[in-house]
């Protein structure tokens, strides 16, 4: 699936400059800005209607993205590359320094290399991570469509990316890499 330019200028642009855009993931759309942008993340939490504290996964077109933010090596490391890209989500150890707003406050960051197309798009024409949320409000169904996303959230959003969703039915699973508990099924 190709992705036109103009759009991922668009997407790339709001991010750049501290906004919060939708763009479709594996299952659903998805909410994202610069995982790094404390003002970004703090309008992205409003817009959710989100509690800070549940933190946020990040996506990437490939595995040098995350690495600034987490700490894996050997097993762990190779248990990720093996899953990804992929609709898996792992939580994992997180680098020193990386922020509570990302972490939920906890040691742990919660990350995935992306299979879909427009998503890795997104994170290689940002050329950093992104925030992924689903695009709903806290407690409420994940939005599936960019018309969905429109309908509620247009006036908030600062570009939704056109493109359609994966195939999976439910958000991407969700599993802790030092256990192997599967957290949330898919």
């Amino acid at each position: 699936m190709h992705t036109p330019h103009w759009p991922l200028r668009n997407a790339r642009r709001a991010v750049w400059s501290g906004g919060v855009i939708a763009y479709p993931t594996e299952a659903v759309f998805g909410l994202g800005c610069d995982p790094l942008n404390a003002g970004a993340v703090a309008k992205l939490l409003a817009i959710k209607r989100r509690d800070d504290a549940k933190g946020f996964i990040l996506i990437a077109v490939d595995f040098s993205q995350l690495e600034p933010y987490i700490d894996v090596s050997g097993k762990i490391r190779d248990q990720l590359l093996e899953t990804w890209p992929g609709p898996i989500t792992w939580v994992v150890p997180a680098a020193p320094g990386v922020p509570d707003w990302l972490t939920g406050g906890r040691a742990t960051l919660a990350v995935r290399v992306t299979a879909h197309p427009v998503a890795q798009a997104l994170c290689a024409a940002t050329g950093f991570a992104l925030t992924s949320t689903s695009a709903n409000l806290s407690s409420h169904p994940p939005l599936r469509s960019s018309l969905a996303v429109r309908n509620l959230l247009r006036d908030q959003l600062d570009y939704i990316m056109p493109g359609d969703v994966g195939s999976q039915r439910r958000p991407t699973e969700i599993r802790d890499a030092l256990s192997g508990k599967i957290l949330r099924a898919s």
